[in-house]
């Protein structure tokens, strides 16, 4: 059951449509700009995204691990 919902976080992680949420700031310089600045600015937004899901992923992780080494 744990390997399935890992598995699942993971899936679930990959296949994220981008994301186009941006800041005022950010929005204002990417409407006088060109497409590759925008893509570049959600690749960014993206990129800052995932690293708090893969902290917490980590976490759940050690903290499954240790609480079976204590069981057995």
């Amino acid at each position: 059951m744990g390997k399935r919902i890992v598995i699942l976080f993971f899936l679930l992680i990959f296949f994220i449509e981008k994301s186009v949420a941006q800041c005022a700031m950010c929005k204002a310089v990417v409407e006088n700009g060109d497409a590759s600045m925008a893509e570049g600015v959600n690749n960014g937004i993206t990129y800052l995204m995932v690293f708090p899901y893969i902290l917490v992923g980590l976490l759940f992780y050690f903290i499954f691990r240790y609480k079976k080494k204590v069981k057995n």
